[in-house]
């Protein structure tokens, strides 16, 4: 997933990019509400972790005006906040879930896992589509009778076209959510990566549009020729 946290406790901002990071997920860290509410705005994320205490805007101003926006990217909100009614303010406002400081980062993860898995199907925690069964926590993927463990590149594409299935995912939209804001990216990268892919799940499954991006074929999917 790419995921946006937005953050202003440097120390935890960076154990936390440490532990999102270790599990296949792109990350992109501000600690500024109004950066933040701008790149929500212009950018396309799978995740928001947003702190509520922000320099400039408040994250649960930032929450309220991307639901206003029709924006409904999931959102977790972090809060040293303890009283019932800030909570609530935070859930009413469109936030997906919460956390109190301090947390366990194990805590963290199980929620992410639990918000991700709304509005997809899964069988025992997998992403399906068709015949492929992705599992978002180690990386694994079944097609039919066999399996592989993806590296972080192939997991990144895989997860983002099974999450989306039969809609076109544009050139652009695939490299941010391989690399977020990071620069230096190889102009063929992600050629190689859907080489490699259509390998695994089949050349029918993975169909290139052309001048545009790419789109998993739900009723291809696992069907093709994996060669």
């Amino acid at each position: 997933m790419r995921i946006l946290l937005v953050e202003d406790d440097h120390p935890l901002a960076n154990t936390m990019l440490e532990m999102l990071r270790e599990d296949q997920n792109t990350v992109d860290w501000l600690d500024d509400g109004q950066q933040a509410l701008n790149a929500l705005l212009e950018e396309t994320f799978d995740l928001v972790i947003l702190d509520l205490t922000l320099p400039r805007v408040d994250g649960l101003d930032i929450v309220r005006r991307i639901r206003k926006r029709g924006i409904q990217t999931p959102v977790i909100i972090l809060t040293a906040r303890t009283e019932l009614d800030e909570k609530l303010q935070g859930l009413d406002s469109g936030a997906d879930d919460y956390l109190t400081k301090p947390f366990a980062m194990a805590e963290l993860k199980a929620r992410i896992r639990a918000v991700s898995r709304r509005g997809t199907a899964t069988v025992q925690n997998g992403l399906v589509v068709g015949e492929l069964v992705l599992q978002p926590d180690s990386g694994q993927l079944t097609v039919g009778e066999k399996h592989y463990t993806l590296p972080r590149s192939e997991f990144q594409i895989l997860h983002f076209l099974m999450r989306h299935p039969d809609q076109v995912a544009t050139r652009r939209r695939l490299e941010d959510q391989l690399y977020g804001w990071e620069h230096g990216v190889e102009s063929n990268a992600l050629e190689v990566h859907m080489h490699h892919l259509r390998r695994r799940v089949g050349k029918a499954t993975i169909r290139t549009v052309r001048g545009v991006g790419y789109l998993l074929d739900s009723q291809a999917a696992g069907q093709g020729d994996s060669q």
